[in-house]
């Protein structure tokens, strides 16, 4: 009896729950309604929403911590700049009025010296801003074009720079814009002159090295020149006033087969921004001497009184 009852199986009214595969496939198709119902119609929104709220003061409670110690360790970061940029602008500053306090010294001398050399004054002509619209089509020449004319008082000739130096020089007047022709041109030349030694030359573009560059013609060989001397315009054209930068010294090839030297110089005004400045020509220059008239002759071939003393017989057989 006792085998019988162990190898019997449990009665039908004992069974509880389905099997475990059906469960797990209910549950599937469970889970594929309720996200397709989500996806559909929003359903859990308001409770993900619910929960968001009643979590978010335990997430801001758990952000103060960390927040507070990058807090102070910004702090004290900001603080050490702070104090560092004070320490270097407080030192720019004695630097800049050393630097003040020596150039009113010599512009002091400056002035007394032209007042001794009776030097007539280097003044500023009238400017006018442009803005650069775009550059020619010709990839032979280097050239720009900017928004103003003759109607605006370009005229043909004037400087044009920018706050690094000489950009170029307007090369051709259109009613309403102005091309203007870049240092780095092949055609365009600048009398320059060295800043350290005062040597004046001639600069010419060379649109052959990379990013152009400026080219100093029929240099000797022993001229003193250095890398990193500044170049800056002489005057003496009527066209470029004196002082301004026009580039730095960046190669010299100094040939034993040639008496001359190729120098080459970077353009001071190289990374030329939209603006522009045009300085209209110098006009005030003083007029050429003139020519000394030929002293008149007499019959006898000897010079009149108002001749100058030390004339000469125009012819030796002449006689008193």
């Amino acid at each position: 009896m006792a085998l019988d009852t162990l190898e019997r199986s449990a009665p039908p009214i004992f069974r509880q729950g389905l099997s475990a595969t059906t469960k797990l496939v209910l549950l599937a198709l469970l889970s594929i309604l309720l996200m397709a119902s989500d996806h559909r119609f929003k359903i859990s929104q308001p409770l993900r929403s619910g929960i968001a709220i009643v979590l978010a003061p335990l997430q801001w409670l758990s952000l103060q911590p960390g927040r507070a110690v990058n807090g102070l360790g910004q702090y004290f970061g900001n603080l050490e700049e702070a104090q560092d940029a004070a320490q270097n602008f407080h030192t720019r500053t004695i630097a800049q009025a050393q630097r003040l306090q020596q150039v009113e010294q010599l512009t002091q001398e400056n002035a007394q010296l032209r007042q001794l050399l009776d030097l007539r004054k280097q003044m500023a002509g009238p400017s006018q801003a442009v803005e650069v619209l775009y550059d020619t089509a010709d990839p032979y020449t280097d050239r720009v074009v900017v928004d103003r004319g003759q109607i605006g008082g370009i005229v043909q000739g004037a400087a044009v720079i920018d706050a690094g130096g000489v950009v170029g020089q307007v090369t051709r007047v259109y009613p309403l814009v102005s091309e203007v022709t870049l240092l780095t041109d092949r055609d365009q030349s600048i009398p320059v002159m060295n800043a350290r030694t005062g040597s004046r030359h001639v600069a010419m573009g060379d649109p052959f090295m990379p990013g152009g560059a400026l080219e100093l013609k029929f240099v000797p060989a022993s001229t003193d020149v250095k890398q990193g001397d500044l170049l800056t315009t002489s005057g003496i054209d009527g066209v470029y006033p004196p002082g301004l930068h026009v580039g730095t010294v960046s190669q010299i090839d100094r040939r034993v087969d040639s008496s001359f030297a190729r120098v080459h110089a970077t353009p001071a005004a190289k990374a030329r921004g939209r603006h522009l400045l045009v300085l209209m020509p110098v006009k005030d220059w003083p007029l050429a001497p003139a020519a000394h008239p030929e002293p008149k002759r007499s019959g006898k071939g000897r010079p009149t009184a108002s001749s100058a003393p030390s004339a000469a017989p125009a012819s030796s057989g002449a006689k008193p």
